[in-house]
């Protein structure tokens, strides 16, 4: 096979090709990202946290100063939420209440908002005196991790048996499913 200059054109890299670095749109995007990121932060801090009276309506719902929230990145079992099976069912929910009622009892509690549900709830990230409510939550086995955010502490609680991973229970999706809300 002779040479062909026709196929050596082919693959001769084009005009202005560098063979390292990056492009400059990728380093525009990146220092857009960075500024985006800067602005979020900068943000938060101007946005005062919830704080005040505190009301705990289920596992992972509370109403601060008259503003309704839901923890972000856990899901507890909802109030009428019973765990185990037949003769051996429990009261799940309602521990998970009285869970969270302790923790929000142990000091002041502030939360972050970082979105709102599709009920007009802020969904937060809280802490009673600089703990993550959620984290604990999850840790002590009355709530389920959503997400990554608590992966280790349900890890955790689940190998300890703590809470609902005692025995069987339902996912608090699940359950929803199941029992849906009447019409409003």
């Amino acid at each position: 096979m002779g040479f062909n200059p026709s196929r050596a054109q082919r693959h001769r890299p084009p005009r202005g090709w560098r063979p390292r670095g990056w492009r400059p749109q990728t380093w525009r995007g990146i220092a857009l990202a960075g500024v985006l990121i800067l602005i979020a932060l900068l943000v938060e801090r101007f946005i005062p946290p919830l704080t005040g009276a505190v009301r705990v309506a289920d596992g992972d719902s509370l109403e601060i100063s008259g503003e309704r929230v839901r923890l972000e990145g856990i899901d507890a079992p909802e109030l009428h939420q019973e765990c185990g099976e037949g003769a051996k069912a429990w009261p799940c929910g309602m521990k998970a209440r009285a869970a969270l009622a302790a923790l929000v009892a142990q000091g002041e509690v502030s939360c972050r908002p970082v979105d709102e549900d599709r009920y007009g709830r802020a969904v937060a990230r809280c802490a009673v005196d600089g703990w993550d409510i959620g984290a604990e939550l999850v840790r002590q086995g009355w709530a389920v991790a959503l997400g990554l955010a608590y992966g280790a502490e349900e890890r955790a609680a689940r190998a300890a048996g703590a809470g609902i991973w005692a025995g069987p229970f339902e996912t608090p999706a699940e359950w929803r499913a199941r029992h849906p809300r009447p019409a409003e």
